[in-house]
C-alpha cells in the first residue's frame, strides 16, 4: 500500500539458524530483519551501513561459549555503544534470575524466555516502538541544561557549572563516563550553551562504522574515490562548520585516522578522500569515551599526541550512585515523559528506600528501563519492595557497588576512565566489611563471624578503610 509506514529495522541475533529462518518469516510483515549469527557478524551488519536500527532481538548463549551468558551480555554492551537510543531485547533459554538481571541492568528493555509465542514476542516489540516514537517528540522540543542534566546533587552543580565555563572555549572537550551516565546529553548541553547553538549539533559514533567508512563519513569524498561512491559528498567536519561535531567511542577511532584527525584539532584543515583541494572547518570538537584512554596511549592504542589533544579540557560525568537523590527527580521525569504510552505508578515509601540504597550499575539508561517496565506492569498502582526487587540487580551490590564488574562485564570495567585494580578490590573488601557491620547491627564480634576473619583483624580493616564500628557484646551470639 502507498501510503504504509516503512518497516523498521530489527537486529536480530542467533547462533541457530532454525530460529532465525522462523523469526524471520515470522516478523518480516512488520520488521525489516537484520539476521546475525554471532557477536561479530552482528556489529558487522551494523558497520555496514545504512539506517542503525532501533530495535535489537539477541540471545545471550552465542559463539564462541554458547552454555554460557558472557558473548551475549558483551553484544549488549557493544550495541549501546554502537546507539545509546537502541531498544534491546533479549530472546534467551538461559533465564537464570542472575542473567535476567544483568541484561537488564546493563540496558535491555525486556527479557523473552524461549520458546517463545511469536504473537506475545510481536507485541513487545511493537510496544518498544511505541516507546520510542514516544521519546522523538520530547527529543525535538528545546531543553535547557538543567533540563537535560536534571539533578540537585553537588556532583551535577559542579558539572553544569563546569559546562557553562567551557561552552564558548574553541578548544575541544573530553566528556568521560560510564556507559548509561549521559555522555551525550554533555555534549548537547555544551552545544546548547555556546554561541553556537544556531548552528547545527552532529553526532558521529566512531565504533559505528568500518574504518574506511568512518574516514569517508568524517572528511566526505570525491566522485569515484571508493568503490560504491557514485557521487561526492560532504563529511561530518563540512556538514558541523561552525556548529559542534560529537564524536562518541572516540577511543575506537583506528589509528590510522587518529593522524588525520589529529590535523584537523591542530589547525582545522582536512582534505576530503580522492581530493587534493584543502578544506577547512569551524565545527567545535567534542568527543566521548567509556574507555581509558590513558591505558590506550600506554596499550600503543591511541596517539598520545591526539590524546594530549583532546584532554585540554576534561568533564567527567558521574555515575548515578554518586548523585545522592537525584534519581528521584529522573523517576519523575522519565514518569512525566512516557505518561501517554504508561500510566505513571506511585512510588511506595518502602520502595523508595529500596531504591534509594541501590547503586545503579547501569545508570540512568538503567533507571529509565526500570520506570519503563513498572509503568508497563503497575500503571496507575503502588509500588513497593515485592513489585520493585525483581526489576533490580541486588546481588550487584555485593560484588559492583563501587564499579567492580559482575560476571560477563570485566571487559568494559577494565575499559572504564580510570580503572584502577586496587580501588576495585578495596570496593569489593569495603562493601563486604559495610554489610557484615550493618546484618551484626554494629556488632564486632557478629561482623568477623560473617566475614569469616577474627576481631583483630576486622579492626585493622576498619582503621585501613577508615570505617567505625561498635564493639558490642564480644560473647553475643
Amino acid at each position: 500500500m502507498s501510503g504504509a509506514r516503512p518497516a523498521a529495522r530489527l537486529l536480530l541475533v542467533d547462533d541457530d539458524e532454525l530460529i532465525v529462518d522462523a523469526l524471520s518469516v515470522a516478523l518480516e510483515d512488520e520488521f525489516d530483519v537484520l539476521a546475525a549469527g554471532t557477536r561479530a557478524a552482528a556489529l558487522e551488519r551494523l558497520r555496514s551501513g545504512g539506517e542503525p536500527p532501533p530495535l535489537a532481538l539477541v540471545d545471550l548463549g552465542l559463539p564462541p561459549a554458547p552454555h554460557r551468558p558472557d558473548e551475549g551480555f558483551a553484544l549488549i554492551s557493544d550495541l549501546f555503544a554502537f546507539n545509546p537510543h537502541m531498544k534491546v531485547l533479549v530472546l534467551s533459554g538461559q533465564t537464570e534470575r542472575g542473567n535476567i538481571q544483568h541484561a537488564l541492568t546493563l540496558g535491555a528493555v525486556d527479557f523473552v524466555p524461549k520458546p517463545c509465542d511469536t504473537a506475545l514476542l510481536i507485541s513487545r516489540l511493537r510496544h518498544q516502538l511505541m516507546l520510542i516514537e514516544a521519546e522523538v517528540p520530547a527529543a525535538r522540543t528545546p531543553r535547557t541544561p538543567h533540563d537535560l542534566l536534571a539533578g540537585e546533587s553537588s556532583a551535577m552543580a559542579t558539572l553544569r557549572a563546569l559546562i557553562e565555563q567551557f561552552a564558548d572555549t574553541p578548544f575541544p572537550v573530553l566528556v568521560e563516563g560510564e556507559s548509561g551516565s549521559g555522555k551525550e546529553l554533555v555534549a548537547e548541553c555544551l552545544h546548547a550553551a555556546s554561541a553556537r547553538r544556531e548552528g547545527p549539533l552532529m553526532t558521529i559514533n566512531c565504533a559505528a562504522f568500518r574504518p574506511e567508512l568512518l574516514e569517508a563519513q568524517l572528511f566526505g569524498h570525491a566522485r569515484g574515490a571508493y568503490t560504491g561512491a557514485d557521487k561526492a559528498r560532504a563529511g561530518f567536519f563540512e556538514e558541523a562548520d561552525q556548529g559542534t561535531l560529537f564524536l562518541d567511542e572516540v577511543g575506537e577511532m583506528p589509528l590510522d585516522l587518529q593522524a588525520k584527525f589529529l590535523r584537523v584539532l591542530e589547525n582545522g584543515e582536512y582534505y576530503r578522500l580522492g581530493e587534493t583541494t584543502r578544506r577547512h572547518t569551524g565545527a567545535r570538537i567534542v568527543a566521548a569515551t567509556n574507555r581509558d584512554l590513558r591505558e590506550a596511549v600506554r596499550a600503543g592504542n591511541f596517539r598520545a599526541d591526539l590524546f594530549h589533544r583532546l584532554t585540554v579540557l576534561t568533564l567527567n560525568v558521574p555515575p548515578l550512585r554518586e548523585r545522592g537523590d537525584d534519581w528521584r527527580l529522573l523517576l519523575d521525569q522519565f514518569q512525566r515523559q512516557y505518561a501517554e504510552s504508561i500510566k505513571p505508578f506511585e512510588l511506595a515509601e518502602e520502595g523508595g528506600a529500596l531504591l534509594a540504597s541501590y547503586p545503579f550499575p547501569g545508570n540512568v539508561r538503567e533507571l529509565r528501563n526500570i520506570v519503563i517496565r513498572l509503568g508497563a506492569k503497575y500503571p496507575g498502582r503502588r509500588v513497593g519492595v515485592a513489585e520493585l526487587r525483581p526489576e533490580l540487580e541486588l546481588d550487584y551490590t555485593l560484588t559492583a557497588t563501587a564499579g567492580v564488574a559482575a560476571p560477563g562485564d570485566a571487559e568494559s570495567r577494565l575499559r572504564a576512565p580510570g580503572f584502577r585494580l586496587d580501588a576495585e578490590l578495596e570496593a569489593v573488601e569495603r562493601t563486604y566489611v559495610e554489610t557484615a557491620l550493618r546484618l551484626g547491627a554494629g556488632n564486632l564480634s557478629k561482623a568477623a563471624r560473617l566475614l569469616g576473619i577474627n576481631r583483630t583483624t576486622l579492626y585493622g580493616r576498619l582503621a585501613r578503610l577508615g570505617l567505625s564500628g561498635h564493639g558490642g557484646d564480644e560473647t553475643a551470639p
